[in-house]
């Protein structure tokens, strides 16, 4: 459904080599930042997706009873809380050099 998460993600954290994380920036707070900021980007496309799929089931007297029948809506939120969290897509990206980032500070040295 998702063409946004790579399904070469770990489904679980992992623990990581910190020393991993900041051979790209020489910083490892600024890779953190970098990571946030692209798990931010990552968690913000993935909920307007299921918002936009989910909308095409709104209707103005939903009742409970149609909320708990409509099979098609559950699957689609099911699909969407099995993909991998965010931050791991990130910080997957982040080692397979997949995220561009500039630091204008550094450019300017």
């Amino acid at each position: 459904m998702s063409n946004i998460i790579k399904p070469t993600v770990a489904g679980s954290t992992i623990t990581r080599d910190l020393r991993e994380l900041d051979v790209q920036t020489d910083n490892i707070y600024e890779s953190i930042v970098i990571m946030s900021k692209r798990a931010n980007q990552i968690s913000n496309n993935v909920k307007e997706e299921l918002h936009q799929k989910l909308s095409e089931f709104a209707s103005s007297n939903d009742n409970l009873e149609e909320v708990f029948e409509n099979r098609e809506q559950i699957e689609i939120s099911k699909h969407y809380e099995r993909m991998p969290k965010a931050s791991l897509v990130a910080v997957q990206e982040f080692l397979e050099d997949k995220i561009y980032y500039r630091n204008p500070a550094k450019e300017q040295q």
